[in-house]
């Protein structure tokens, strides 16, 4: 399902924006491996492109599974009353459409419950030779990429202090940009939609240069426009 994005004008007013720790150089230089991801997420050429999204789609959901339960103990209905990241609140729609304001647990648990379903039911991702991938596989991978990304926003914007004091934000930087520099390779997530945490995608994803190469100089485009913090949007 579509989500809108739209402004509240009676809403309350969002909290003035807190200090991103997780921009900071000292965490954003914290990750567990040091190569270029990009090469990392190219499709081999022997592989099937479906069959490499597939992949990729299943592993991500048990990774992105397995870094939230670190801290699940801490996101509670009562600590994370919604599902929030920077200043978006993530609303979750059933089956039949109907828009429902559930707390972060919640929201990761449907998340997590139908990814699991869509990617272990053979008919959307299936594993036997000669079976086909279903028409609408496509859709699928970007309809999990995009509640997957939600979950990762979630867990820099509203625990990432857990995670550091866990000492796990090398494991979740190192995450976070193999996942994004995957959905960008592919077109598997609109920008509109990760565009809230492109501060740090900027930096987690810019290529490792080779030594001594200079930097290379950053797109104009991709510093966030400074009206997107004034406001909450709901999706």
């Amino acid at each position: 399902l579509e989500w809108k994005s739209k402004t509240k004008p009676n809403g309350k007013k969002p909290p003035a924006e807190e200090k991103k720790q997780y921009l900071e150089a000292e965490f954003t230089k914290v990750r567990v491996v040091d190569f270029d991801l990009k090469e990392l997420v190219l499709l081999p050429r022997e592989i099937d492109l479906n069959e490499w999204l597939a992949s990729n789609t299943t592993t991500f959901f048990n990774l992105i599974n397995l870094q939230y339960s670190t801290i699940s103990e801490f996101c509670t209905g009562d600590t994370c009353q919604a599902m929030t990241a920077c200043n978006t609140i993530y609303y979750w729609y059933d089956e039949r459409g109907k828009k429902t304001k559930c707390t972060a647990p919640q929201y990761v648990d449907f998340v997590m419950s139908l990814v699991q379903k869509l990617v272990t039911e053979e008919e959307n991702f299936p594993t036997k030779y000669g079976k086909e991938f279903p028409t609408s596989f496509d859709s699928l991978v970007k309809k999990i990429c995009r509640y997957l990304f939600h979950v990762l926003a979630h867990l820099y914007w509203a625990h990432f202090k857990e995670t550091v004091a866990l000492d796990l934000q090398g494991h979740l930087n190192t995450l976070y940009a193999h996942f994004i520099v995957f959905v960008r390779e592919f077109n598997l997530v609109d920008p509109k939609e990760t565009c809230i945490m492109d501060d740090l995608s900027e930096i987690l994803c810019a290529p490792v240069p080779p030594t001594p190469a200079p930097a290379a100089p950053s797109s104009p485009n991709s510093a966030p426009s400074p009206s997107s913090h004034n406001h909450v949007t709901e999706r």
